[in-house]
């Protein structure tokens, strides 16, 4: 099979097992289970505590031990076991804890899955930067294709989501095996763990500018995974209301919209990058947080549908122009020797910490404004949650200072 092929495969297998659940699993766990809003949000949040050091865990094994793809491979199937066991559990202790652990291995094959698909495009000679983009759409492609299937079989509110998840996992952990071998590195190319995590990178944080866009990574992360978590069940709560509108039967087909969104934004992150800047581009995210919180509040899936699918295509702006500039920003400002370093500081304060304490803290919200009656005033839910990112917004311009030098990103409009 053509090596593009094989790698689109890998990459569409390895976030449909993602999509499969991370959408529609905060909707079973509150209406199905009747969990409480803290109780899914820390479930939520055990995606930032394997985020703080798995990667960093798996990262080094792959480079000093076994082969990448091999340690890819094991972890998926290690994976499907989990999400197997997850499927039977309905008290929230049990469920906690293999959670975690599903996270454990899931989170490091991200960036796993990059490095197998790297080295296979060096060993075919073929220019990764050019090549890796449009196979890497695939795993957004095969992200909103979970989200279809778990829809369109009726199984948001069922575990059953999380066999479809197992069983891709399991596919793609028999698959890796299969992929051209990444041996571990020679000693000489190898990085240490601290260097891996990041922690090289906090040499940064004597400069203000990043020592601030560091914070504001960490605030804005928490808001990165608030909808995926209550999106469903917030939607579910129209059933007495608008029992047979599109949002209530289909509630992941309108929330993939969102998805849809992501892609095609970041068509436009280099024009907007080269035109207004980091700092606006930036600010732009957090008001595009603002508006997606905001619209939530005021729409439903009958008369206010359009507020809805308005959210969802704002979803683009406000996770690409934050997430994908952000990276390019810090790839730009880092010194060469500590790029990979500051990448994982990135990572580390956004999908680490910043996931960690908004999966708390918006679990905390919801459950204050749920009567005892378990009635959600979802209203003001989603205008806390804008109120939050509008302060962002507020106080972001003035404590981030920086100076756009469009020369300096010449050809970046390209």
């Amino acid at each position: 099979m053509n090596i593009k092929l094989r790698l689109i495969v890998m990459n569409f297998l390895q976030f449909f097992i993602w999509g499969s659940w991370l959408i529609s699993l905060g909707g079973y766990m509150i209406v199905t289970l009747k969990f409480t809003g803290v109780e899914v949000g820390s479930i939520f949040a055990t995606m930032g505590i394997a985020s703080l050091f798995m990667p960093a865990v798996m990262g080094v094994i792959a480079d000093r031990f076994y082969n990448a793809e091999r340690v890819l491979g094991m972890c998926h199937i290690f994976g499907s076991v989990l999400l197997f066991l997850a499927a039977q559990i309905e008290d929230y202790p049990s469920l906690y804890i293999i959670m975690l652990f599903n996270c454990m291995a899931y989170m490091p094959t991200i960036a796993l899955a990059n490095t197998v698909s790297y080295n296979a495009l060096q060993k075919n000679n073929l220019n990764i930067v050019k090549t890796f983009p449009p196979i890497r759409v695939w795993g957004t492609i095969g992200f909103i294709a979970a989200m279809w299937v778990v829809d369109l079989l009726d199984l948001t509110k069922s575990p059953l989501q999380l066999y479809v998840s197992a069983a891709a996992s399991l596919l793609l952990g028999i698959y890796a095996f299969t992929m051209p071998p990444r041996p571990p590195l020679k000693s000489g190319d190898t990085r240490s763990f601290s260097s891996t995590l990041g922690l090289d990178a906090l040499v940064l944080f004597k400069s203000r500018k990043l020592a601030v866009f560091f914070i504001f990574s960490m605030f804005l992360g928490a808001a990165l995974q608030i909808t995926n978590l209550f999106g469903g069940s917030f939607l579910d709560d129209f059933k007495s209301t608008y029992p047979d509108s599109f949002g209530v039967q289909h509630p992941n087909l309108l929330l993939s919209i969102s998805q849809i969104s992501e892609t095609l934004f970041i068509l436009t992150i280099p024009f907007f990058l080269y035109k207004f800047g980091i700092r606006t581009v930036m600010l732009f995210s957090i008001i595009a947080w603002v508006l997606r919180f905001a619209l939530f509040g005021i729409g439903n899936p009958g008369e206010g549908l359009w507020l809805l699918v308005l959210s969802m295509i704002i979803y683009g702006m406000a996770f690409d122009f934050f997430n994908i500039s952000g990276s390019l920003f810090v790839e730009r400002e880092a010194d060469p020797a500590i790029r990979a370093s500051a990448q994982g500081l990135f990572m580390l304060m956004t999908n680490g910490l910043g996931a960690f304490f908004g999966g708390i803290l918006s679990g905390w919200v919801v459950d204050f404004f749920t009567n005892t009656s378990g009635i959600r005033n979802w209203e003001s839910i989603w205008f806390t949650f804008a109120g939050y990112a509008l302060l962002l917004a507020i106080v972001f311009p003035f404590v981030f200072k920086y100076k756009h030098v469009p020369e300096q990103l010449k050809g970046i409009e390209h």
